[in-house]
């Protein structure tokens, strides 16, 4: 006979939101969590810390972790605290979501790809789908799968600013 109390086949786990500077991971956080638990602001670096965010769904409770932008640009103790800080956090996840801008894979991407171990459980928040001049949406999609090396993770397409697309990245996760 199933066991149809409640939390049967109930699931938590933790999922850490990278990316580099600006790429919308605070404004994701906030959409996810439903109000504003991340500082959100045009100047990058402006999460200097976690910030963590918890999602109750009927069957699911997850901890999202919003780290700072791994900076590859600027050498700084604070940048190389922020970077170590991204680092750590990929240790103690369940799940990584990679927030990437929609059209625009930069060397800064890249480097955080890099970080990502093989094997990885990752989803790809394919951010500001509202921004780029094509709405050819799948045709992003294919673009950025060439660009993700070693990774094949499943890429979710949205806009954290409007919340295009959460519902699916959700289901992702």
């Amino acid at each position: 006979m199933a066991d149809t109390s409640p939390g049967a086949g109930f699931r938590c786990g933790y999922a850490a939101i990278i990316g580099r500077p600006n790429v919308g991971k605070s404004t994701l956080l906030n959409r996810l969590v439903g109000q504003k638990v991340s500082i959100t602001s045009r100047k990058a670096q402006t999460t200097r810390h976690r910030v963590s965010g918890i999602v109750t769904t009927p069957d699911a409770q997850v901890v999202f972790v919003d780290t700072p932008g791994f900076q590859t640009k600027h050498r700084s103790r604070l940048n190389d605290r922020m970077n170590r800080a991204v680092t750590q956090c990929l240790a103690d996840v369940d799940a990584t979501v990679l927030v990437l801008e929609a059209g625009r894979i930069t060397d800064a991407d890249r480097a955080v790809i890099r970080l990502l171990p093989a094997g990885a459980r990752v989803v790809v928040a394919l951010n500001k789908i509202d921004k780029p001049p094509s709405s050819d949406v799948d045709k992003l999609i294919a673009g950025e799968h060439t660009k993700l090396g070693h990774l094949r993770p499943r890429i979710t397409p949205l806009s954290a600013k409007t919340g295009e697309g959460i519902d699916e990245l959700c289901d992702a996760i």
